[in-house]
């Protein structure tokens, strides 16, 4: 090879490698964006042109809604760079927008803490003083908040530091502690940072963490283990998922033995409250050493904590207590909390390092993993006084909103308001748009389909993290309009009546969870009525709740599952690049071999998903709840039902547009459908039985595909025909029993 060649060929390298670090590192922030172009006298006609994307794209980008990705993020952040090397900012702007503050504000007491407590803050790093922060923006979870850690972003480029250095050096600066420059962003630290995020314990004085670390640990009492939790020798910690977020707490997974030996009893009492009373020596022995408990007080999953201070910084510890059903068996697997302390922290570490450290249940934790993408708060500087304070997130979800009346649950004082106690509301009065549960009318089954052999079950992956995918949800609170003209990109629900729509009795009806076709006017999420206008239905709304404050708020929490859920399968020898038959037969035997920490970590995955989207409507919990009250979860920036109604009705459009295509096309119609689960007859017990496929051996295209990606589908199970019509007959569901039990008392 020449000299001049492997020049090139080196060039070429690293240019690649320049990509890959520009698409992991931070871009500036947002309002910096738009200064820059502004500030070059571009528009954003302009820009749209140069990176081949829509001009409403680049307004996303500048408001910090969306985010580019590769390979258009190479060349946003390469154009940035240069225009901020030509317009460099005034200092002040700069130090505000790309880099670190000169200073660590003091904290702030939090801002609608859902417990009414003081909320912890990130912990400062030596600076020198300045202006206090605004208090946080609305606590997000019932539990102790956080100030908004003061960096807002990645430092600035290059250029742009050699800018700010060259106007730092003719400005007057005020004194401050001497630090490196900043430098390029390098890409976030790996989830194990120091000894991981987690340690489980033993009973013997010793905490099991990442990669078999063995560390000793006091047992002189849980206030001494907490203290020793958040210092030096434990070093449990776990990144910030975003910018603006914070690190995470340090988790200690209790065993048995380890519970005993802190002085907590094997088994709960208090049966309904799941919580220890407030005299337990143990919660005393807390509260003597100046610990707090948040609000939910010391059950399962105790959060321990200190007030804020300047000095002392964030002080909180998540604690998981093993036989107090900690690890639900539904979600983790049987028999997971049995595992030895080594192999409880390999699998809870791999879960953490994958999604995020166990807050609580799964479906808490998918809740929180939301927020931990995209935090509520950022810091901003205040351009009249000059100090740090908190600032929504544009694209979060920053404070709790009100639902629609249509949206709200029958509990909820927006509908108490409306109607007395006892009344039923009527399709007209709410939305109702919930997962299939749907069987066909025997009767309609034809001599062909009565000739076949089999019922087979196919289940769509991960059904509802793909619906979440790309999908425009409302970010703000919902405007009310009478008569409007229906816009499928505008989220919200609509009244409309779409029972003059003929549909195929043999399929479900796509507007109901039922799949009984409507009988008069009726109240459908936004994704529902653009199918049904997909359809051939002219649409003509009566009434609308929508929200014009809007973005794809799921996006991040969808792709960091889908990676999970990927990773996972991957470690069970399951990829994308087996073929129909290879998937089928991998399928049926991974459990056969696979060790039970990675089937413990997918079985929580999946249960992050659909129990973080059933989280965004959590109904009030508790016998001294009275209806028309509210309950602490509508304190929740995160309480979304209209949310969960939108990714609900998407997978249910999703599963009858490909149920539709097989019966268009191949005259395939499915005899029961339980939320994604659609069960076929066939004659043999395999899915490539009947699912069809091109002259080219192709899957057809709209239709089911069989394969380990979210929203392919897999085999769920196979019974004989004459089992399939008897439960017709008696009117159950054969779906919710083709794997031979119930799909859903298992969790399904």
């Amino acid at each position: 090879m020449s000299e001049t060649n492997e020049q090139t060929t080196l060039f070429a390298a690293v240019d690649a490698l320049l990509e890959e670090a520009a698409a992991q590192d931070g871009l500036p922030h947002p309002d910096e964006r738009k200064r820059l172009r502004e500030a070059a006298g571009l528009s954003q006609d302009q820009i749209a042109k140069a990176l081949s994307v829509r001009r409403e794209t680049v307004t996303s980008w500048e408001t910090g809604r969306t985010a580019p990705r590769p390979p258009k993020r190479a060349a946003y952040a390469r154009l940035l760079e240069g225009l901020a090397a030509l317009h460099p900012a005034p200092a002040e702007t700069i130090n505000a927008v790309n880099t670190e503050p000169p200073a660590t504000p003091a904290t702030a007491p939090t801002i609608n803490a859902v417990n009414n407590e003081p909320a912890p803050p990130t912990k400062p790093t030596p600076a020198a003083p300045a202006a206090p922060a605004a208090p946080a923006i609305n606590a997000v979870n019932a539990e102790p908040t956080p100030t908004p850690d003061p960096t807002p972003t990645p430092p600035a480029p290059p250029a742009t530091v050699n800018a700010v250095n060259a106007v730092n050096a003719a400005t007057p600066q005020p004194p401050t502690t001497p630090r490196r420059a900043p430098q390029r962003p390098t890409p976030a630290p790996t989830p194990l940072a120091g000894h991981g995020p987690l340690a489980v314990l033993d009973g013997t004085g010793h905490a099991h963490a990442a990669g078999g670390l063995l560390l000793p640990h006091p047992t002189s009492g849980l206030a001494a283990l907490v203290a020793w939790a958040l210092g030096p020798d434990a070093d449990l910690r776990a990144p910030r998922l975003h910018h603006n977020g914070r690190d995470g707490d340090p988790l200690l997974v209790l065993t048995a033995p380890a519970a005993e030996q802190f002085g907590l009893p094997l088994t709960l009492e208090d049966r309904r409250a799941l919580r220890l009373p407030d005299n337990h020596p143990v919660i005393k022995q807390l509260t003597k050493a100046k610990w707090q408990l948040t609000r939910r007080g010391f059950g399962p999953w105790p959060r321990i904590y200190r007030p804020a201070s300047p000095t002392t910084g964030r002080q909180c510890v998540q604690l998981a207590v093993l036989p107090w059903g900690a690890l639900d068996s539904r979600a983790w697997g049987e028999d997971t909390a049995d595992l030895s302390a080594p192999e409880l922290a390999e699998l809870l570490t791999t879960y953490a390092a994958r999604v995020l450290t166990p807050r609580g249940s799964t479906a808490v934790t998918g809740l929180e993993l939301m927020t931990a993408l995209r935090p509520p708060t950022r810091a901003a500087r205040n351009p009249q006084t000059g100090t740090w304070e908190s600032a929504p997130v544009p694209g979060s979800l920053t404070r709790p909103v009100d639902p629609a009346p249509p949206e709200a649950p029958d509990e909820h004082p927006v509908v108490a308001a409306l109607y007395p106690r006892a009344h039923q509301r009527t399709p007209d009065e709410v939305l109702d748009e919930e997962a299939y549960d749907w069987i066909r009318d025997a009767e309609l089954l034809t001599d062909a389909e009565c000739g076949r052999t089999h019922a087979v079950g196919i289940d769509v992956n991960m059904a509802f993290a793909a619906a979440a995918n790309r999908l425009t949800v409302g970010i703000g609170p919902a405007v009310h309009t009478a008569a409007p003209r229906f816009d499928p990109k505008l989220p919200g629900c609509w009244l409309a009546d779409l029972s003059g729509l003929s549909l195929d009795p043999r399929l479900p009806s796509p507007f109901t969870p039922h799949g009984k076709p409507p009988t008069g006017p009726a109240w459908y999420a936004t994704p529902t009525l653009a199918y049904a206008q997909e359809l051939g239905h002219e649409v003509r709304p009566t009434e609308a709740w929508t929200r014009p404050d809007n973005g794809p708020y799921l996006d991040a929490w969808y792709t960091r599952l889908r990676d999970a859920y990927m990773a996972t399968m991957a470690d069970l020898g399951i990829t994308p690049s087996l073929t129909e038959s290879e998937f089928l037969t991998a399928m049926t035997t991974y459990k056969e071999n696979a060790p039970h920490t990675s089937t413990a970590v997918l079985s929580a995955i999946k249960s992050t998903v659909k129990g973080g989207i059933g989280k965004l409507r959590e109904r009030p919990q508790g016998a001294a709840y009275r209806p028309g009250e509210a309950w602490p979860a509508l304190e929740r920036p995160t309480w979304r039902p209209d949310i969960r109604a939108a990714v609900i009705s998407t997978a249910r459009v999703n599963m009858h547009r490909k149920m539709r295509k097989l019966a268009t096309e191949a005259g395939l119609h499915p005899i029961a459908v339980l939320s994604d689960c659609a069960v076929y007859l066939s004659d043999g017990p395999s899915p490539l039985d009947f699912l069809p496929h091109t002259p080219e051996g192709k899957p057809l295209p709209g239709g089911f595909r069989l394969g380990v990606s979210p929203g392919m589908v897999k085999h769920e199970g196979t019974q004989p025909l004459l089992w399939a019509v008897q439960l017709l007959d008696q009117h159950l569901n054969p779906a919710r029993h083709i794997k031979g039990h119930d799909a859903a008392a298992d969790g399904e």
